[in-house]
């Protein structure tokens, strides 16, 4: 990654997305292989005032973890861990490795136990988010295996990141600022409607949306941004869906997701590979087979499919909905110990009406 981009990835980071100020306590954690990328975000925080923690993490002790634990110690959370999302002010993680696949030969069983035991932290640091005592942004570092994925070269990889973040700007800030005023007069669109419906090949959904708040994502929590989304009323859900990219998770790819809603729950779940896998998720627990959040993307800068649901939920032309836990920011009290987003395009004739009104065609909103 180019010295010059990863000094402005930093510092979009660290002075725009989280703002960090002086005595905040910030949280940097990555793979190892981030290196370079978390000594800069370091730099910067301690610029910023703040008192910065870098937390490297490791692909292979993950795969050594579920391979090797014992069912105790998979339900047992080191209580540093607790620590940290109770006590920090900022969190920054970078989305990198070496291995994407690392753990796609575990038992997805186990996955699941474990990602039930952390479910309180994920409860935590979202009660914390919606009553704003922690900043927190996901960002990406552009790492060979990210690439490969993506089908790219790493530089045309690299290349990509940077103008999906903005980066080649002359002024970034200015335009996620310019992005974000877009997004808000959908955002107030949307908040005085109801009832949203997806329509779409083999794609007909509805989920109430009365009383909940739109957000409007313009790089503070995830960077690249660009989307609005809500978390729709629990039980409202009702149709069926059909997902145009692979549901990917834990390494595990799931392809041609076609969900059936009943009353809100998730009554019949198929795909043409994975589908065990995709089933065994939503038997995570109760709120699994639950929408905790419906989405549209607004990032017209990525253009290209990358397996990375950083950058492909944010594309401009689709929508995604999100199994599992929801915001409690927006509304949404669905509590799951997984947020699995889901994404389908929608330029070959897809359709967004918002209280009976047509608002979105062919991925372009006719509200702007």
């Amino acid at each position: 990654m180019a010295d010059e981009y990863m000094k402005k990835m930093a510092s979009l980071l660290v002075n725009y997305s989280t703002q960090v100020k002086e005595g905040d306590a910030v949280v940097i954690a990555a793979d190892a292989s981030a290196r370079d990328m978390m000594l800069e975000i370091y730099r910067e925080v301690l610029r910023a005032g703040g008192i910065p923690m870098i937390v490297p993490q490791f692909e292979d002790a993950s795969y050594i973890f579920y391979a090797t634990a014992s069912d105790a110690q998979l339900d047992a959370v080191h209580p540093l861990m607790d620590d940290i999302a109770k006590k920090t002010d900022v969190s920054i993680q970078l989305l990198a490795g070496t291995n994407l696949k690392s753990l796609s030969t575990i038992d997805p069983s186990r996955i699941a136990r474990r990602s039930k035991a952390q479910s309180y932290l994920m409860d935590i640091f979202m009660e914390r988010q919606a009553k704003k005592e922690l900043r927190w942004v996901l960002g990406p570092y552009p790492s060979p295996a990210y690439a490969q994925e993506a089908s790219m070269s790493t530089e045309a990889y690299e290349e990509f990141v940077y103008k999906a973040c903005l980066l080649d700007a002359d002024d970034p800030v200015a335009e996620w600022q310019r992005l974000s005023k877009v997004q808000q007069v959908v955002c107030d669109y949307l908040e005085k409607c109801s009832e949203l419906r997806y329509v779409g090949v083999d794609t007909d959904l509805t989920m109430s949306i009365k009383g909940r708040t739109w957000i409007n994502c313009d790089g503070d929590n995830n960077m690249p941004d660009g989307e609005v989304f809500t978390g729709p009323v629990e039980d409202s859900v009702n149709g069926t869906i059909r997902f145009t990219y692979p549901a990917i998770y834990h390494g595990n790819e799931v392809e041609d997701v076609r969900l059936t809603f009943k009353d809100g729950k998730v009554v019949e779940a198929r795909a043409s590979k994975g589908e065990a896998f995709l089933n065994k998720m939503l038997d995570t627990d109760e709120g699994a087979r639950y929408v905790g959040e419906a989405a549209i993307g607004t990032n017209a800068g990525i253009t290209h499919f990358s397996k990375n649901m950083l950058f492909d939920e944010k594309m401009g032309g689709t929508i995604h909905i999100a199994l599992g836990a929801g915001y409690p920011e927006t509304g949404s009290t669905n509590k799951s110990s997984i947020h699995w987003d889901i994404l389908k395009d929608m330029k070959d004739g897809g359709k967004v009406y918002a209280d009976d009104e047509l608002i979105y065609e062919d991925g372009t909103f006719l509200i702007l």
